[in-house]
């Protein structure tokens, strides 16, 4: 997982969702508080994936136009095989599994 730009911060556009999860933040000023906020995202909303943090002129995000989430399948080879349309409603599992069906053999 790659934590980009926080998509409801506080101070631009804030969400219930976030007010129930106990993650309401304002747009982090530098990238110390970006990565504190990260952090506590990971830890409140219980994500247990490896988490990096993109750096703070966005470059990431940029690269995959993932904002607000994105779901990205990368073979081994560096190729994107599979992207999701924007989430959280453009999340289907069931595509995700298909594209990794594609790259790991049954067994």
């Amino acid at each position: 997982m790659v934590y980009i730009s926080e998509a409801h911060p506080s101070d631009v556009w804030q969400m219930q969702s976030n007010i129930k999860d106990n993650v309401v933040f304002a747009s982090p000023r530098d990238e110390e508080q970006r990565g504190a906020i990260a952090g506590t995202c990971v830890r409140k909303l219980g994500i247990e994936i490896p988490a990096v943090l993109d750096e703070f002129g966005n470059s990431t995000e940029a690269a995959y136009t993932a904002w607000p989430d994105r779901l990205f399948l990368i073979d081994a080879a560096g190729h994107i095989v599979y992207k999701s349309r924007p989430g959280p409603f453009g999340f289907k599992p069931d595509e995700l599994k298909s594209a990794l069906a594609t790259l790991i053999p049954a067994k």
